[in-house]
């Protein structure tokens, strides 16, 4: 896989990517899919202060990861809250390990020394996957969510980048 920063070329593919989610899982709270053009604002906003990566198998984007502001208030400037998103058929592939491992290093070496990682409840993947990468869990959210007639809660995942 290679892994590289987002283009604007991307945001059809990833938008797509995205747009599966919305339509089929809890993991986003999004309701409603999104244009390409609005996936490309936000792009763009995330660009000012953040990264944003793509991971690719031959020239075909399979994932995307970024990280953002955690909260608006300046004393939280120096912690991030982080997302990932895979093709859902590229799954349990250790892509999104390198992915996000990728991005976490992008992070530290930015100055950042917090990452947080919000899992829509259960998401055992997405559990793994923090829990490998050395996210520990630090509290749970009850039912703040509802999509698809039920309530959802949300588990806090927080590593330290030194």
């Amino acid at each position: 896989m290679t892994i590289r920063p987002i283009t604007d070329d991307d945001s059809v593919a990833i938008t797509d990517i995205y747009n599966w989610y919305i339509l089929n899982t809890t993991i986003t709270f999004e309701l409603e899919t999104i244009s390409s053009l609005a996936m490309q604002q936000r792009i763009q906003e995330k660009l000012v202060h953040h990264d944003w990566l793509v991971g690719e198998v031959n020239h075909e984007i399979i994932g995307y990861a970024y990280y953002g502001a955690f909260r608006a208030r300046p004393a939280y400037s120096h912690t991030v809250e982080s997302t990932i998103y895979l093709a859902h058929d590229r799954l349990g592939q250790g892509l999104g390990t390198l992915l996000y491992r990728e991005l976490i290093h992008s992070a530290a070496v930015r100055g950042f020394r917090e990452m947080i990682g919000i899992i829509a409840l259960p998401n055992q993947g997405s559990i793994k996957l923090h829990q490998k990468l050395g996210f520990e869990e630090t509290g749970v959210l009850k039912q703040v969510g509802y999509k698809f007639d039920r309530y959802i809660d949300v588990g806090i995942w927080q590593k330290s980048l030194g």
